[in-house]
């Protein structure tokens, strides 16, 4: 599974009916809006980068969207292959360049 949050441009005049045709195409989850400044803080799921991206592209052809930008991404098996590697390090697991910080 993974999970990213965007940030959906539009005119602030077009607040109201932009935030519709995004909960109506119940492509993501609103959790913020700034109204002045035209900006919707939306995340999105999906089974792998490829939906998500397919989902990101379709947000952006929505009514009223003049763009959406990728802020944040988890990738639960990019998550488990690092977990993996930092158990499977002889001696201590923690990476050398952390070790100095």
């Amino acid at each position: 599974m993974n999970i990213s949050s965007l940030v959906v441009k539009v005119l602030p005049v077009n607040m109201d009916p932009a935030i519709e045709e995004l909960k109506r195409s119940e492509l993501c989850h609103i959790y913020f809006y700034h109204r002045k400044k035209g900006a919707v803080v939306v995340t999105i799921e999906g089974k792998d980068t490829g939906e998500e991206m397919d989902k990101v592209k379709a947000i952006e052809k929505l009514p009223h969207v003049l763009g959406a930008a990728l802020v944040y991404a988890y990738s639960e098996a990019e998550l488990d292959a690092a977990a993996k590697s930092i158990a499977e390090r002889p001696g201590n697991p923690v990476p050398r360049d952390l070790q100095d910080a």
